[in-house]
């Protein structure tokens, strides 16, 4: 098997996901997925598409990262990863799919806009 490469993204994040076969192991920029991600929360949310799939130990990761908060990162690489499940075998889609993890989440944070205070707030109107 080649290494197949996916993009994946999360709000300002955006996880380019390399995966190849071997052992399981999860580099997440040049770091360890439990360096890179302290809380048992965010591993889970990496590891998803893996535990549905059930191949945890089947494939090695190294995953480049950047951009947005380390929530909106592990929901980036959960997306690229189920992606890249897809591509390895098309059944993993009947899996992934309900569970919602080949949908990208479209919110982001809303531009301020000129004239304005915030992205929605406005100065208060003034009759006179």
């Amino acid at each position: 098997m080649e290494i197949i490469h996916k993009i994946g993204r999360r709000k300002t994040a955006v996880a380019r996901v390399y995966v190849s076969e071997g052992k399981g192991n999860i580099t997440v920029n040049q770091r360890d997925l439990n360096d890179y991600f302290p809380t048992a929360t965010l591993q889970y949310k990496v590891k998803q598409p893996f535990a549905l799939t059930e191949n945890e130990e089947t494939y090695d990761v190294s995953v480049n990262v950047y951009g947005g908060g380390i929530t909106g990162q592990a929901e980036a690489i959960r997306l690229a990863l189920s992606r890249a499940m897809c591509e390895v075998d098309e059944e993993h889609r009947l899996v992934l799919k309900p569970e919602g993890l080949l949908t990208r989440d479209p919110r982001m944070v809303e531009r301020k806009k000129f004239g304005q205070k915030k992205a929605r707030k406005k100065f208060q109107f003034s009759k006179r």
